[in-house]
């Protein structure tokens, strides 16, 4: 079976990413992990106009009438970026929330660790946010706060379920940053030289290289095809391949960089940054975890 994206899906990421490369590209990402905690609120209201906040609300809405695939595509761009803000908040409140859609209202919620992003910049915030008090994030364009009270453990049977969609759309930015990890270490690996030879033809080096490359395949095929069937074993499945993709692969590339990669000037270990603290987002991986191991259990019987 053939799974290949549309013309208009490939003219949707193609127009997404133009468009964050114009608004969102390498001096604007600098200028933002300077600034941390600030919001450009043009950028925000421009993605409403570009319709990524009500891409799956319909038409007679004031939506753009798409799926759950084409809001995968739109947010996995978002990802390769680096995007900051309260993307997937934002994005699911769209039908409720007005001003979301059109990206005048930003919006965030409390998500199922007790974790709230970008709680300062947020016009309306989803779920009970008394008492946060601010954390000191390893992400510094996540800025996140911590409602008080322990949340009960995310695999308990009275813990809230996060919504299928949010888990999906995170997993969908984890692969966009898996992605762009993955071409920054290919393009190191041919342009960094040492003992007269690109590092590339090291083999440790085309190792390191290709494993990225097969756990960032083995994402993106789970994340699409969860997003074809939105089944929730299939959005749990894509969640932790996509996790691992993002994190492991933020780690072998900057391997691949040696100590250039932790500097300010490069962007790979914000990937890393960014990895980790989506990993804490709608509760947490070990929920998916529990979630699959139930059902073939159940299988099983």
């Amino acid at each position: 079976m053939r799974f290949q994206l549309t013309e208009d899906q490939r003219a949707l990421r193609s127009g997404v990413r133009e468009l964050l490369a114009r608004r969102f590209g390498p001096e604007q990402l600098r200028a933002a992990v300077e600034a941390p905690g600030r919001l450009d609120a043009g950028l925000w209201r421009e993605l409403g106009e570009a319709g990524f906040f009500a891409l799956r609300l319909p038409e007679s809405e004031g939506g753009v009438g798409l799926g759950l695939p084409e809001a995968v595509l739109a947010f996995e761009e978002a990802g390769r970026a680096l995007l900051p803000g309260p993307l997937v908040a934002t994005h699911l409140a769209a039908a409720e929330v007005p001003g979301a859609a059109t990206g005048e209202t930003v919006v965030t919620d409390v998500g199922g660790c007790g974790l709230v992003e970008w709680l300062s910049a947020a016009d309306v915030v989803r779920g009970d946010d008394a008492g946060a008090v601010p954390l000191r994030s390893v992400d510094p364009l996540t800025p996140l706060h911590r409602v008080p009270g322990t949340p009960p453990s995310p695999w308990a049977a009275e813990a809230p379920g996060a919504d299928p969609a949010a888990v999906l759309l995170t997993a969908a930015e984890q692969l966009g940053s898996a992605t762009r990890a993955c071409e920054l270490a290919a393009q190191h690996a041919r342009t960094r030289e040492q003992f007269g030879r690109p590092i590339g033809a090291f083999q440790a080096v085309k190792h390191l290289c290709a494993e990225m490359l097969v756990r960032t395949e083995t994402a993106r095929a789970a994340v699409y095809a969860a997003a074809v069937t939105a089944d929730p074993a299939d959005i749990d499945t894509a969640r932790l391949l996509a996790d691992d993709a993002a994190v492991c692969g933020a780690r072998d590339c900057l391997q691949v960089h040696g100590g250039m990669g932790f500097t300010w000037e490069f962007e790979v270990h914000l990937h890393l940054k960014r990895a980790w603290v989506r990993t804490h987002r709608t509760n947490h991986a070990t929920e998916s975890e529990e979630r699959l191991a139930a059902e073939l259990l159940a299988g099983s019987g």
